[in-house]
């Protein structure tokens, strides 16, 4: 099969969502600049450089009540700044929860009964129990082609690693088991690992 997506793909449902697979869950919190707070999903998301630590995500909706874009987008360019939570298995539930499209003054960490704390380095709640959380400082919100499509970049300024992941000096996955998106409704995840050494180690 091959198709132009300009000119659809006539299947009942969209394969493209089923191509880049799995991808990891950035579970992105932000703080609008009256204080309250939201937490989102966003399986357009990925680590993008080592030196210094950056991230990006992408939005690719809008809500009425945010003009061009959904909340996270909203408070980032607000603040400046946004917290990645790391999605385990565990919490697939809760994160769905806050998945839901709700009012701006919602806070989704009430809304799905998840407790919040602090940051240490930026204005923005992250999710207490989270394997890891990054801190990031928005470094540019690129508009790309389509309506209501952003990516968010920003430099990780903190990192926060829960202590039961750390065995034997590296951060081990496999002790929360990472939660990813497949297409569709699907989700998969991480319980197995293994090393490929490069040619030129």
């Amino acid at each position: 099969m091959f198709y132009r997506p300009a000119d659809g793909h006539g299947l009942p449902h969209n394969p493209f969502n089923a191509i880049v697979t799995p991808r990891p869950i950035g579970w992105i919190s932000t703080r609008d600049a009256e204080g309250a707070n939201n937490l989102a999903p966003y399986s357009f998301f990925n680590a993008v450089a080592y030196v210094p630590p950056q991230v990006m995500f992408a939005s690719t909706s809008s809500k009425e009540d945010r003009g061009d874009t959904k909340d996270s987008v909203a408070n980032i360019r607000e603040t400046g700044v946004f917290c990645v939570n790391i999605v385990e298995y565990a919490m697939r539930d809760v994160m769905n929860l806050s998945s839901a499209m709700l009012p701006r003054e919602t806070d989704e960490f009430e809304h799905a009964g998840i407790t919040p704390a602090e940051c240490s380095e930026i204005a923005c709640s992250r999710v207490a129990a989270a394997p890891a959380s990054l801190e990031c400082r928005m470094t540019q919100i690129v508009r790309m082609e389509g309506e209501s499509n952003f990516v968010v970049f920003g430099e990780v300024v903190g990192v926060h690693l829960r202590d039961d992941a750390i065995i034997d000096g590296r951060f081990d996955i496999t002790t929360y088991q990472p939660l990813s998106r497949m297409g569709y409704r699907d989700y998969t995840v991480v319980r197995e690992i293994f090393e490929l050494s490069r040619p030129d180690d």
